[in-house]
């Protein structure tokens, strides 16, 4: 697993940059759209290291980019003015997979902690070297760095409000679901149910 690498740090700060315009929490000055980026950011973590699963899978992303934000901006209907005007060149690092996998896992918290589960699971076993513990207890099990994603408190939700609406992200959601349904191997629990 990829985890860390700092070769998706241009797709997951793209990606997470595009979730929280298309779904913002508040102006860009206020704790609110603090919070939601937080939570756009967890789920897009989650989700690159998902689909970018090795180092080298992480190397070629960075070398051949990853497509752009252009179908995502025309289904969210949040396409630019001027995709080619100064300050616009992020969209080139937005990754529509990771982009609608991250919506799925925002809008479903079975599917997240799925997600998560298996970025924990593949990531490599940490040295046994003594750690510092954390001042805040995590839930057991839980990597306290997608408490936000898995276990969001009031203000976290009332934050991304338009960013967990599950009938506003189903346009972004809805373009790669079954793949990510297929990777967490989480397709029998989504089957519809039969008459």
């Amino acid at each position: 697993m990829a985890g860390p690498s700092t070769a998706l740090s241009p797709v997951i700060a793209a990606s997470t940059h595009w979730l929280a315009r298309a779904y913002p929490g508040g102006e860009s000055n206020t704790v609110a759209h603090t919070l939601a980026e937080l939570q756009a950011r967890q789920a897009v973590t989650v989700a690159a290291w998902l689909r970018y699963p090795t180092e080298i899978d992480a190397a070629l992303v960075a070398i051949a980019g990853p497509g752009g934000s252009a179908i995502l901006d025309w289904k969210a209907g949040s396409e630019p003015e001027d995709e080619f005007a100064d300050g616009e060149g992020w969209r080139t690092w937005v990754d529509e997979v990771v982009v609608s996998w991250a919506a799925c896992l925002l809008a479903d918290p079975l599917l997240a902690r799925r997600g998560v589960d298996a970025v924990v699971a593949a990531l490599p076993v940490p040295d046994q070297r003594p750690r510092p513990h954390s001042r805040r207890a995590a839930t057991t099990g839980m990597p306290a760095e997608f408490r936000r994603l898995l276990q969001p408190d009031p203000r976290d939700r009332e934050a991304a409000a338009l960013l967990r609406h599950p009938d506003l992200l189903e346009p972004i959601a809805a373009m790669h679901r079954d793949t990510l349904l297929y990777l967490l191997d989480a397709e029998q629990e989504r089957a519809p149910l039969a008459a």
